[in-house]
């Protein structure tokens, strides 16, 4: 007879290893350490946090539009050097799109191309018009204040201005990027499959920061259980 476990369903593990899973999983322990930690295979570790992640993922997606003053960019996730283009459209590279509310939560997606339908499609899918939209001077964001935004401010990169004096800025959501960047890094390499779950951890870990991560993730798999096959 299969023991109950109320946080992870038909679970070759106990309820104590899962809860524990999520406390190591909270204090950023990687899958590896984890193993070792528990005396448990280091692919069922990966496959309960591969789990955990799509939770977290699926409670990305449910949050409420973003509103207020919100910064806007693109990020490219992949090789650190790589021959040919730079830049938008940079050769076997990830393109990634990202949001933030000011002193709030951020959301990402990642997209196919940096064009103006793509962007501004995820922007109004994802961002209340009553705000005030923040980016650089890429051509791919002309327009927004034409279809209802309530007011969108650039800062040129190009002419080496990162803020001026009326507070324009991208400062929050590039400094998120460098986050996630040197965090996936410390991964070692990730597979294209996976960097979806990542990115939407990095989100997760991100818009619950000032709460106690482990209770949280508890409270979230308890709703919505794990599964094992």
């Amino acid at each position: 007879m299969e023991p109950k476990n109320k946080y992870a369903y038909r679970s070759k593990l106990s309820e104590y290893q899962v809860r524990r899973i999520m406390k190591l999983f909270a204090l950023d322990l990687t899958a590896t350490q984890m193993a070792e930690l528990m005396d448990v295979g280091r692919k069922t570790i990966n496959r309960y946090l591969k789990a955990v992640r799509g939770r977290m993922a699926q409670a990305c997606t449910q949050e409420a539009k973003l509103v207020g003053d919100v910064e806007v960019d693109e990020s490219y996730f992949g090789p650190t050097r790589v021959r040919g283009k730079r830049g938008r459209g940079a050769a076997d590279k990830t393109l990634v799109f990202g949001m933030f509310k000011r002193d709030g939560n951020v959301y990402t997606e990642i997209v196919p191309d940096a064009k103006k339908p793509t962007l501004q499609g995820v922007i109004r899918g994802n961002v209340d018009q009553d705000s005030v939209i923040h980016s650089d001077g890429w051509r791919g964001y002309d327009g927004l204040a034409d279809v209802g935004y309530e007011e969108h401010v650039r800062i040129t990169h190009s002419e080496d201005n990162f803020s001026d004096e009326d507070g324009t800025h991208i400062n929050g959501i590039e400094a998120f990027w460098g986050t996630v960047k040197t965090r996936l890094t410390a991964r070692r390499g990730i597979r294209d499959e996976y960097l979806h779950l990542h990115l939407k951890e990095c989100e997760f870990r991100f818009n619950h920061r000032d709460e106690d991560l482990y209770k949280t993730l508890l409270e979230l798999v308890r709703e919505n259980p794990l599964f094992y096959s």
